[in-house]
Protein backbone atom coordinates (compact mmCIF):
# COMPACT_ATOMS: atom_id res chain seq x y z
CA UNK A 1 0.00 0.00 0.00
CA UNK A 2 0.96 3.30 -0.96
CA UNK A 3 2.65 5.66 2.44
CA UNK A 4 -0.23 8.09 2.97
CA UNK A 5 1.06 11.55 4.53
CA UNK A 6 1.62 12.59 7.66
CA UNK A 7 0.34 16.49 8.20
CA UNK A 8 2.47 18.46 11.38
CA UNK A 9 1.14 21.52 11.79
CA UNK A 10 4.59 24.55 11.89
CA UNK A 11 3.08 26.47 14.98
CA UNK A 12 6.58 25.37 16.56
CA UNK A 13 8.92 24.88 13.64
CA UNK A 14 12.02 23.96 15.37
CA UNK A 15 9.62 20.68 16.53
CA UNK A 16 7.59 20.00 13.46
CA UNK A 17 11.73 19.98 11.47
CA UNK A 18 12.61 17.67 14.15
CA UNK A 19 9.22 15.48 14.34
CA UNK A 20 9.49 15.19 10.23
CA UNK A 21 12.97 13.79 10.25
CA UNK A 22 11.63 11.19 12.80
CA UNK A 23 8.93 10.09 10.47
CA UNK A 24 11.04 9.93 7.57
CA UNK A 25 13.25 7.70 9.20
CA UNK A 26 10.48 5.30 9.76
CA UNK A 27 9.51 5.63 6.04
CA UNK A 28 6.50 7.76 5.80
CA UNK A 29 6.21 11.32 3.81
CA UNK A 30 5.54 14.37 5.74
CA UNK A 31 4.12 17.47 4.85
CA UNK A 32 4.13 21.18 7.32
CA UNK A 33 0.63 23.25 7.36
CA UNK A 34 0.42 26.07 8.68
CA UNK A 35 -2.74 27.46 10.90
CA UNK A 36 -5.19 28.86 8.41
CA UNK A 37 -4.58 25.90 5.43
CA UNK A 38 -7.55 24.14 4.12
CA UNK A 39 -6.54 19.85 4.00
CA UNK A 40 -7.83 18.46 1.03
CA UNK A 41 -8.76 14.59 1.47
CA UNK A 42 -7.57 13.89 -1.51
CA UNK A 43 -4.03 13.60 -0.63
CA UNK A 44 -5.12 10.92 2.09
CA UNK A 45 -3.24 12.47 4.70
CA UNK A 46 -3.09 9.89 7.88
CA UNK A 47 -2.25 11.48 11.08
CA UNK A 48 -2.11 15.01 11.96
CA UNK A 49 0.57 16.83 14.62
CA UNK A 50 -0.47 20.17 16.23
CA UNK A 51 2.52 21.23 18.05
CA UNK A 52 0.67 24.22 19.30
CA UNK A 53 -1.78 24.59 22.07
CA UNK A 54 -5.73 24.32 21.08
CA UNK A 55 -5.83 28.27 21.26
CA UNK A 56 -4.05 28.49 17.85
CA UNK A 57 -4.87 25.39 16.31
CA UNK A 58 -8.99 25.33 16.45
CA UNK A 59 -8.80 25.47 12.62
CA UNK A 60 -6.98 22.23 12.20
CA UNK A 61 -8.69 20.50 14.63
CA UNK A 62 -12.42 20.79 13.12
CA UNK A 63 -11.31 19.52 10.25
CA UNK A 64 -9.42 16.85 11.54
CA UNK A 65 -12.68 15.96 13.48
CA UNK A 66 -14.27 16.60 9.91
CA UNK A 67 -12.28 13.87 7.79
CA UNK A 68 -11.94 11.24 10.77
CA UNK A 69 -8.41 12.39 10.95
CA UNK A 70 -6.16 10.89 13.69
CA UNK A 71 -5.08 14.06 15.77
CA UNK A 72 -1.72 13.88 18.06
CA UNK A 73 -1.07 17.47 20.35
CA UNK A 74 2.06 18.14 21.63
CA UNK A 75 1.50 20.41 24.60
CA UNK A 76 3.88 22.46 26.53
CA UNK A 77 3.46 20.94 29.84
CA UNK A 78 4.62 17.76 31.24
CA UNK A 79 2.52 14.66 31.51
CA UNK A 80 0.51 14.04 35.34
CA UNK A 81 3.56 12.18 36.32
CA UNK A 82 6.30 14.52 34.91
CA UNK A 83 7.04 11.57 32.19
CA UNK A 84 8.06 12.03 28.64
CA UNK A 85 7.08 8.85 27.67
CA UNK A 86 4.08 8.07 24.74
CA UNK A 87 2.60 5.66 27.67
CA UNK A 88 1.75 8.77 29.58
CA UNK A 89 -0.29 10.63 26.48
CA UNK A 90 -3.47 11.89 27.58
CA UNK A 91 -6.48 10.43 25.53
CA UNK A 92 -9.28 12.69 24.63
CA UNK A 93 -12.12 13.69 22.22
CA UNK A 94 -9.33 16.34 21.23
CA UNK A 95 -7.01 13.60 20.49
CA UNK A 96 -3.43 11.98 22.07
CA UNK A 97 -2.14 14.56 24.15
CA UNK A 98 1.61 14.15 24.56
CA UNK A 99 3.65 16.53 26.99
CA UNK A 100 6.79 18.48 25.56
CA UNK A 101 9.01 16.19 26.93
CA UNK A 102 8.24 13.26 24.74
CA UNK A 103 10.40 12.37 21.93
CA UNK A 104 10.11 13.01 18.38
CA UNK A 105 10.87 9.40 18.19
CA UNK A 106 8.69 8.12 20.61
CA UNK A 107 5.41 10.09 19.39
CA UNK A 108 6.96 8.80 15.46
CA UNK A 109 6.61 5.41 17.00
CA UNK A 110 2.96 6.02 18.20
CA UNK A 111 1.71 7.68 15.28
CA UNK A 112 2.79 4.93 13.10
CA UNK A 113 1.44 2.72 14.78
CA UNK A 114 -1.96 3.94 15.20
CA UNK A 115 -1.53 4.61 11.51
CA UNK A 116 -1.06 1.31 10.86
CA UNK A 117 -4.05 0.30 13.40
CA UNK A 118 -6.69 2.20 11.13
CA UNK A 119 -5.53 0.69 8.22
CA UNK A 120 -5.77 -2.64 9.94
CA UNK A 121 -9.58 -1.51 10.64
CA UNK A 122 -10.42 -0.10 6.98
CA UNK A 123 -8.49 -4.05 5.54
CA UNK A 124 -10.42 -6.30 8.22
CA UNK A 125 -13.93 -4.32 8.91
CA UNK A 126 -12.87 -4.58 12.99
CA UNK A 127 -14.89 -0.93 13.72
CA UNK A 128 -13.82 0.47 17.57
CA UNK A 129 -12.26 3.69 18.93
CA UNK A 130 -12.63 3.18 22.91
CA UNK A 131 -9.59 2.76 24.66
CA UNK A 132 -10.12 -0.79 25.16
CA UNK A 133 -10.18 -1.47 21.20
CA UNK A 134 -7.31 0.40 21.00
CA UNK A 135 -4.99 -1.16 22.90
CA UNK A 136 -6.01 -4.18 21.21
CA UNK A 137 -5.61 -3.19 18.15
CA UNK A 138 -2.21 -1.59 19.13
CA UNK A 139 -1.16 -5.35 19.94
CA UNK A 140 -2.12 -6.77 16.45
CA UNK A 141 -0.05 -4.02 15.13
CA UNK A 142 3.08 -4.95 17.17
CA UNK A 143 2.34 -8.77 17.05
CA UNK A 144 1.45 -8.89 13.44
CA UNK A 145 5.54 -8.50 11.94
CA UNK A 146 6.70 -11.32 14.03
CA UNK A 147 6.19 -15.35 13.77
CA UNK A 148 5.45 -16.37 17.94
CA UNK A 149 2.36 -17.88 18.56
CA UNK A 150 -0.56 -16.13 19.47
CA UNK A 151 -3.70 -16.36 21.71
CA UNK A 152 -6.89 -14.54 21.50
CA UNK A 153 -9.02 -14.98 24.36
CA UNK A 154 -12.80 -13.24 24.44
CA UNK A 155 -16.49 -14.16 24.45
CA UNK A 156 -18.51 -15.55 21.26
CA UNK A 157 -19.05 -12.37 18.75
CA UNK A 158 -16.15 -10.50 20.10
CA UNK A 159 -14.17 -10.77 16.74
CA UNK A 160 -11.26 -13.47 17.37
CA UNK A 161 -11.20 -14.76 13.50
CA UNK A 162 -10.70 -10.95 12.29
CA UNK A 163 -8.46 -10.23 14.65
CA UNK A 164 -6.64 -13.35 13.63
CA UNK A 165 -6.84 -12.11 9.75
CA UNK A 166 -5.37 -8.66 10.94
CA UNK A 167 -2.34 -10.62 12.71
CA UNK A 168 -1.71 -12.64 9.10
CA UNK A 169 -2.38 -9.31 6.88
CA UNK A 170 0.57 -7.64 8.94
CA UNK A 171 2.95 -10.25 9.16
CA UNK A 172 5.66 -11.86 6.31
CA UNK A 173 3.20 -14.48 5.27
CA UNK A 174 0.20 -12.38 4.10
CA UNK A 175 1.09 -13.80 0.94
CA UNK A 176 0.21 -17.06 1.92
CA UNK A 177 -2.77 -19.16 2.98
CA UNK A 178 -4.72 -18.28 5.69
CA UNK A 179 -6.62 -21.41 6.64
CA UNK A 180 -9.14 -21.16 9.48
CA UNK A 181 -10.38 -24.07 11.82
CA UNK A 182 -13.39 -24.41 13.82
CA UNK A 183 -11.95 -27.37 16.51
CA UNK A 184 -15.36 -27.30 18.13
CA UNK A 185 -17.32 -28.20 14.85
CA UNK A 186 -14.82 -31.43 13.96
CA UNK A 187 -15.47 -34.66 15.90
CA UNK A 188 -12.87 -36.11 18.11
CA UNK A 189 -12.43 -38.94 15.27
CA UNK A 190 -11.94 -36.57 12.42
CA UNK A 191 -9.98 -33.89 13.84
CA UNK A 192 -6.64 -35.63 13.67
CA UNK A 193 -7.42 -36.40 9.68
CA UNK A 194 -8.11 -33.18 9.08
CA UNK A 195 -5.11 -31.47 11.14
CA UNK A 196 -2.30 -33.84 10.12
CA UNK A 197 -3.87 -35.42 7.04
CA UNK A 198 -4.01 -39.26 6.73
CA UNK A 199 -2.53 -41.78 4.46
CA UNK A 200 -4.23 -44.34 1.75
CA UNK A 201 -5.88 -46.54 4.21
CA UNK A 202 -5.09 -45.12 7.34
CA UNK A 203 -9.08 -46.20 8.12
CA UNK A 204 -12.49 -47.45 6.40
CA UNK A 205 -13.17 -44.98 4.32
CA UNK A 206 -9.35 -43.22 3.32
CA UNK A 207 -9.11 -45.06 -0.17
CA UNK A 208 -6.06 -42.06 -0.71
CA UNK A 209 -3.87 -39.49 0.86
CA UNK A 210 -4.48 -36.61 1.69
CA UNK A 211 -3.02 -33.18 2.92
CA UNK A 212 -4.24 -31.82 6.30
CA UNK A 213 -5.17 -28.38 7.07
CA UNK A 214 -1.38 -27.75 8.48
CA UNK A 215 0.26 -28.90 5.21
CA UNK A 216 -1.97 -26.65 3.43
CA UNK A 217 -1.11 -23.61 5.48
CA UNK A 218 2.44 -24.17 4.78
CA UNK A 219 4.37 -20.98 4.48
CA UNK A 220 0.86 -19.15 5.73
CA UNK A 221 -1.08 -18.70 8.82
CA UNK A 222 -3.20 -21.03 10.25
CA UNK A 223 -5.91 -20.00 12.57
CA UNK A 224 -7.32 -22.70 15.39
CA UNK A 225 -10.84 -21.21 16.99
CA UNK A 226 -12.50 -22.85 19.94
CA UNK A 227 -8.40 -24.41 21.32
CA UNK A 228 -10.00 -25.15 24.56
CA UNK A 229 -12.36 -27.64 22.86
CA UNK A 230 -9.37 -29.81 21.02
CA UNK A 231 -9.29 -33.80 22.75
CA UNK A 232 -5.99 -34.69 24.43
CA UNK A 233 -5.43 -37.06 22.15
CA UNK A 234 -4.89 -34.13 19.32
CA UNK A 235 -3.58 -31.88 21.56
CA UNK A 236 -0.56 -33.69 22.14
CA UNK A 237 -0.03 -33.85 18.14
CA UNK A 238 -0.40 -30.13 18.06
CA UNK A 239 2.16 -29.30 21.12
CA UNK A 240 4.59 -31.56 18.72
CA UNK A 241 3.73 -29.31 16.03
CA UNK A 242 4.76 -25.80 17.64
CA UNK A 243 7.95 -27.14 19.24
CA UNK A 244 8.91 -29.14 16.12
CA UNK A 245 7.20 -28.05 13.54
CA UNK A 246 6.67 -31.19 12.71
CA UNK A 247 4.00 -34.62 12.67
CA UNK A 248 2.82 -37.51 11.19
CA UNK A 249 0.31 -38.01 8.85
CA UNK A 250 -2.71 -40.61 10.67
CA UNK A 251 -0.80 -43.93 9.60
CA UNK A 252 1.54 -42.44 7.82
CA UNK A 253 5.45 -43.07 9.20
CA UNK A 254 6.74 -40.18 7.14
CA UNK A 255 7.86 -36.88 8.94
CA UNK A 256 6.05 -33.92 7.33
CA UNK A 257 7.76 -30.73 8.28
CA UNK A 258 5.97 -27.19 8.15
CA UNK A 259 6.52 -23.56 8.15
CA UNK A 260 3.30 -22.48 9.79
CA UNK A 261 2.40 -20.12 11.88
CA UNK A 262 -0.20 -20.67 14.44
CA UNK A 263 -2.56 -18.23 16.30
CA UNK A 264 -5.07 -19.67 18.24
CA UNK A 265 -8.38 -18.38 20.17
CA UNK A 266 -11.05 -19.74 22.85
CA UNK A 267 -13.66 -18.34 24.91
CA UNK A 268 -12.81 -20.21 27.99
CA UNK A 269 -10.81 -20.13 30.39
CA UNK A 270 -7.81 -22.19 29.76
CA UNK A 271 -5.76 -21.87 32.79
CA UNK A 272 -8.93 -23.40 34.57
CA UNK A 273 -9.17 -26.35 31.83
CA UNK A 274 -5.54 -26.90 32.70
CA UNK A 275 -6.43 -26.96 36.52
CA UNK A 276 -9.26 -29.07 35.92
CA UNK A 277 -6.97 -31.73 33.78
CA UNK A 278 -8.99 -30.65 30.58
CA UNK A 279 -6.31 -28.85 28.74
CA UNK A 280 -2.27 -29.25 28.58
CA UNK A 281 -0.31 -27.29 31.22
CA UNK A 282 2.70 -27.64 28.63
CA UNK A 283 0.94 -26.67 25.45
CA UNK A 284 -1.30 -23.73 27.21
CA UNK A 285 1.96 -22.23 27.86
CA UNK A 286 3.13 -23.15 24.68
CA UNK A 287 0.15 -21.32 22.77
CA UNK A 288 0.27 -18.42 25.24
CA UNK A 289 3.43 -16.68 23.88
CA UNK A 290 1.78 -13.33 23.06
CA UNK A 291 -2.03 -12.64 23.85
CA UNK A 292 -4.80 -10.14 23.06
CA UNK A 293 -7.78 -10.01 24.91
CA UNK A 294 -10.85 -9.09 22.72
CA UNK A 295 -13.08 -7.28 25.62
CA UNK A 296 -16.95 -7.57 25.44
CA UNK A 297 -19.39 -5.05 23.71
CA UNK A 298 -20.54 -4.09 27.39
CA UNK A 299 -16.82 -2.90 27.76
CA UNK A 300 -17.21 -0.58 24.70
CA UNK A 301 -20.83 0.96 24.88
CA UNK A 302 -19.51 4.45 22.60
CA UNK A 303 -18.47 1.96 19.96
CA UNK A 304 -22.43 0.88 19.55
CA UNK A 305 -23.00 3.52 17.57
CA UNK A 306 -20.16 3.18 14.90
CA UNK A 307 -21.17 -0.51 15.04
CA UNK A 308 -25.37 0.33 14.10
CA UNK A 309 -24.00 3.08 11.46
CA UNK A 310 -22.00 0.25 9.46
CA UNK A 311 -24.42 -2.65 10.34
CA UNK A 312 -27.09 -0.84 8.61
CA UNK A 313 -25.22 0.25 5.80
CA UNK A 314 -23.98 -3.29 4.91
CA UNK A 315 -27.37 -4.79 5.33
CA UNK A 316 -29.41 -1.90 3.64
CA UNK A 317 -27.02 -2.77 0.54
CA UNK A 318 -27.30 -6.16 0.69
CA UNK A 319 -30.90 -6.15 0.67
CA UNK A 320 -31.33 -3.23 -1.77
CA UNK A 321 -33.78 -1.28 1.69
CA UNK A 322 -32.72 2.19 2.55
CA UNK A 323 -30.90 1.83 6.15
CA UNK A 324 -34.11 3.60 9.13
CA UNK A 325 -33.26 5.78 11.19
CA UNK A 326 -32.75 5.75 15.21
CA UNK A 327 -34.27 8.29 17.69
CA UNK A 328 -31.90 9.15 20.49
CA UNK A 329 -33.59 7.32 22.77
CA UNK A 330 -33.35 4.26 20.66
CA UNK A 331 -29.91 4.26 20.24
CA UNK A 332 -29.37 5.30 24.14
CA UNK A 333 -31.22 1.59 24.90
CA UNK A 334 -29.16 0.13 22.15
CA UNK A 335 -25.57 1.02 23.71
CA UNK A 336 -27.41 0.38 27.65
CA UNK A 337 -27.66 -3.68 26.83
CA UNK A 338 -25.75 -5.60 27.82
CA UNK A 339 -25.63 -7.73 24.37
CA UNK A 340 -24.60 -11.07 25.84
CA UNK A 341 -24.10 -12.22 21.96
CA UNK A 342 -21.68 -9.58 21.60
CA UNK A 343 -20.95 -7.86 18.35
CA UNK A 344 -22.67 -10.81 16.30
CA UNK A 345 -25.15 -10.21 18.39
CA UNK A 346 -26.07 -6.15 17.59
CA UNK A 347 -25.42 -7.30 13.50
CA UNK A 348 -28.17 -9.67 13.50
CA UNK A 349 -30.44 -7.54 15.47
CA UNK A 350 -29.27 -4.50 12.91
CA UNK A 351 -30.31 -6.84 9.56
CA UNK A 352 -33.88 -7.60 11.19
CA UNK A 353 -34.25 -4.14 12.22
CA UNK A 354 -33.00 -2.77 8.36
CA UNK A 355 -35.76 -5.40 6.95
CA UNK A 356 -38.47 -4.89 9.20
CA UNK A 357 -38.57 -1.55 9.56
CA UNK A 358 -41.71 0.17 8.87
CA UNK A 359 -41.95 1.48 5.45
CA UNK A 360 -45.18 3.58 4.66
CA UNK A 361 -45.53 6.14 6.53
CA UNK A 362 -41.62 5.91 6.97
CA UNK A 363 -40.90 6.78 10.45
CA UNK A 364 -38.00 6.48 12.96
CA UNK A 365 -37.02 3.77 15.07
CA UNK A 366 -38.00 3.92 18.84
CA UNK A 367 -37.36 2.07 21.51
CA UNK A 368 -40.82 0.13 21.35
CA UNK A 369 -39.53 -1.41 18.08
CA UNK A 370 -36.68 -3.18 19.75
CA UNK A 371 -37.08 -6.65 21.42
CA UNK A 372 -38.05 -6.40 24.96
CA UNK A 373 -34.64 -7.12 26.86
CA UNK A 374 -33.17 -4.20 24.63
CA UNK A 375 -35.74 -2.11 25.35
CA UNK A 376 -35.29 -2.34 29.35
CA UNK A 377 -31.58 -1.86 28.82
CA UNK A 378 -29.89 -4.55 29.53
CA UNK A 379 -30.57 -8.73 28.67
CA UNK A 380 -33.24 -10.96 30.43
CA UNK A 381 -32.30 -12.64 34.03
CA UNK A 382 -29.95 -8.96 34.81
CA UNK A 383 -27.12 -10.55 32.71
CA UNK A 384 -27.76 -14.14 33.79
CA UNK A 385 -28.12 -17.05 31.35
CA UNK A 386 -31.65 -18.29 31.82
CA UNK A 387 -31.76 -22.22 31.08
CA UNK A 388 -35.27 -23.97 30.34
CA UNK A 389 -36.63 -26.50 32.51
CA UNK A 390 -35.75 -29.83 30.63
CA UNK A 391 -38.36 -32.43 30.28
CA UNK A 392 -38.71 -36.08 29.92
CA UNK A 393 -40.66 -38.06 27.40
CA UNK A 394 -43.60 -38.00 29.41
CA UNK A 395 -43.40 -34.03 29.58
CA UNK A 396 -43.47 -33.69 33.09
CA UNK A 397 -39.79 -31.39 34.38
CA UNK A 398 -37.25 -33.44 35.05
CA UNK A 399 -35.23 -32.56 38.57
CA UNK A 400 -32.39 -30.67 38.44
CA UNK A 401 -30.19 -32.66 41.38
CA UNK A 402 -27.14 -30.17 40.87
CA UNK A 403 -29.42 -27.51 41.74
CA UNK A 404 -31.85 -28.36 44.26
CA UNK A 405 -28.97 -29.95 46.36
CA UNK A 406 -27.00 -26.39 46.19
CA UNK A 407 -30.25 -24.62 46.87
CA UNK A 408 -30.92 -26.74 50.14
CA UNK A 409 -27.61 -26.31 51.32
CA UNK A 410 -27.07 -22.82 50.86
CA UNK A 411 -30.37 -22.05 52.24
CA UNK A 412 -29.68 -24.68 55.44
CA UNK A 413 -26.65 -23.09 55.87
CA UNK A 414 -27.81 -19.19 56.01
CA UNK A 415 -30.70 -20.04 58.72
CA UNK A 416 -27.55 -22.05 60.27
CA UNK A 417 -25.51 -19.21 60.52
CA UNK A 418 -27.84 -16.79 61.53
CA UNK A 419 -28.65 -19.12 64.75
CA UNK A 420 -25.51 -19.02 65.64
CA UNK A 421 -25.28 -15.17 65.76
CA UNK A 422 -28.10 -15.12 68.19
CA UNK A 423 -26.51 -17.78 70.28
CA UNK A 424 -23.52 -15.51 70.30
CA UNK A 425 -25.34 -12.39 71.31
CA UNK A 426 -27.09 -14.19 73.81
CA UNK A 427 -24.01 -15.72 75.29
CA UNK A 428 -22.32 -12.16 75.44
CA UNK A 429 -25.74 -10.66 77.32
CA UNK A 430 -24.60 -7.65 75.08
CA UNK A 431 -27.56 -6.08 73.21
CA UNK A 432 -30.72 -7.56 75.35
CA UNK A 433 -33.74 -6.79 77.03
CA UNK A 434 -36.25 -8.25 78.80
CA UNK A 435 -34.49 -11.47 78.39
CA UNK A 436 -33.95 -10.93 74.03
CA UNK A 437 -31.83 -9.69 72.37
CA UNK A 438 -32.26 -6.28 70.24
CA UNK A 439 -31.71 -5.89 66.73
CA UNK A 440 -31.44 -1.92 65.72
CA UNK A 441 -34.01 -0.66 68.12
CA UNK A 442 -36.59 -3.71 68.11
CA UNK A 443 -36.50 -6.16 70.43
CA UNK A 444 -36.56 -9.75 68.64
CA UNK A 445 -37.28 -13.25 69.32
CA UNK A 446 -34.65 -15.48 67.21
CA UNK A 447 -37.45 -18.21 67.12
CA UNK A 448 -39.73 -15.83 65.78
CA UNK A 449 -37.33 -13.84 63.45
CA UNK A 450 -36.17 -17.31 61.96
CA UNK A 451 -39.83 -17.97 60.96
CA UNK A 452 -40.49 -14.54 60.06
CA UNK A 453 -37.82 -15.02 57.69
CA UNK A 454 -38.86 -18.38 56.19
CA UNK A 455 -42.72 -17.00 55.55
CA UNK A 456 -40.86 -13.78 53.88
CA UNK A 457 -39.12 -16.32 51.12
CA UNK A 458 -42.31 -18.54 51.60
CA UNK A 459 -40.60 -21.63 52.20
CA UNK A 460 -40.53 -24.04 54.71
CA UNK A 461 -37.15 -24.73 56.66
CA UNK A 462 -35.20 -26.28 54.38
CA UNK A 463 -33.61 -29.63 55.18
CA UNK A 464 -31.63 -32.53 53.28
CA UNK A 465 -33.95 -35.04 54.23
CA UNK A 466 -37.01 -33.35 52.89
CA UNK A 467 -36.78 -32.66 49.16
CA UNK A 468 -39.34 -31.55 46.80
CA UNK A 469 -41.40 -34.43 45.55
CA UNK A 470 -40.22 -37.46 43.33
CA UNK A 471 -36.90 -37.12 45.02
CA UNK A 472 -35.07 -39.18 47.21
CA UNK A 473 -31.57 -38.54 48.64
CA UNK A 474 -31.56 -40.06 52.39
CA UNK A 475 -28.85 -42.37 52.11
CA UNK A 476 -27.29 -41.75 49.00
CA UNK A 477 -23.46 -40.95 48.43
CA UNK A 478 -22.13 -37.89 46.74
CA UNK A 479 -20.91 -39.46 44.30
CA UNK A 480 -24.22 -41.70 43.54
CA UNK A 481 -25.67 -37.89 43.83
CA UNK A 482 -23.43 -36.42 41.32
CA UNK A 483 -23.72 -39.58 39.03
CA UNK A 484 -27.46 -39.23 39.42
CA UNK A 485 -27.55 -35.21 38.01
CA UNK A 486 -25.79 -36.63 35.19
CA UNK A 487 -27.64 -39.29 34.06
CA UNK A 488 -31.18 -37.49 34.29
CA UNK A 489 -29.52 -34.05 32.52
CA UNK A 490 -28.02 -36.31 29.89
CA UNK A 491 -31.43 -38.05 29.46
CA UNK A 492 -33.23 -34.21 29.73
CA UNK A 493 -30.72 -33.04 26.39
CA UNK A 494 -31.35 -36.40 24.81
CA UNK A 495 -27.65 -37.33 25.19
CA UNK A 496 -26.02 -33.81 24.44
CA UNK A 497 -23.58 -33.51 25.96
CA UNK A 498 -22.16 -29.94 25.08
CA UNK A 499 -25.68 -28.99 26.25
CA UNK A 500 -25.68 -31.18 29.42
CA UNK A 501 -22.16 -30.06 30.49
CA UNK A 502 -23.51 -26.35 30.31
CA UNK A 503 -26.56 -27.07 32.41
CA UNK A 504 -24.59 -28.91 34.82
CA UNK A 505 -22.15 -26.12 34.56
CA UNK A 506 -18.92 -27.94 34.33
CA UNK A 507 -16.38 -28.14 31.07
CA UNK A 508 -17.37 -30.95 28.58
CA UNK A 509 -14.26 -32.93 28.73
CA UNK A 510 -14.83 -33.47 32.66
CA UNK A 511 -18.26 -34.16 31.99
CA UNK A 512 -16.69 -37.08 29.24
CA UNK A 513 -14.32 -38.12 32.13
CA UNK A 514 -17.31 -38.35 34.60
CA UNK A 515 -19.53 -40.77 31.78
CA UNK A 516 -17.02 -42.63 31.79
CA UNK A 517 -16.20 -43.09 35.41
CA UNK A 518 -19.70 -43.96 36.31
CA UNK A 519 -20.19 -46.48 33.38
CA UNK A 520 -22.95 -43.96 31.89
CA UNK A 521 -23.83 -44.02 27.90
Amino acid sequence: MTEGRVLISAHDLARARTLRTSFKELGYRTELVTADERLSPAARPELLVLTANAGETAHLRDQARELGLPLFVISEGRGENGSGTPSSAARSDAGDVFPASASDRDIASVGVRRIKARRLQTETGIIGETEVMREALDRVVRFGPVDATVLVTGESGTGKELFARGLHRLSHRRAKPFIPVNVAALSESLLESELFGHEKGAFTGAVDSRKGLFELAHAGTIFLDEIGEMPMSAQTNLLRVLEQREFHRVGGERMVHVDVRIVAATNQDLSKLVTDGDFRRDLYYRLNVLSIRLPPLRERRADVPALVARFMADSGERHGLAPPELTRETMHALMAHSWPGNVRELRNLVESMVILAPRAPKRALVPEDLPYDVQKGGSLGGGLALVPAARGSDGDPVPDWEVVLRTLVELRTELDDLRREFEQHRADGAGWTDGKPVIGCVPADPAAMEGELVEAFDVDEPSLSETPPGISLAGMTMEAIEREAIRTTLAATEGNRREAAKVLGIGERTLYRKITKYGLS
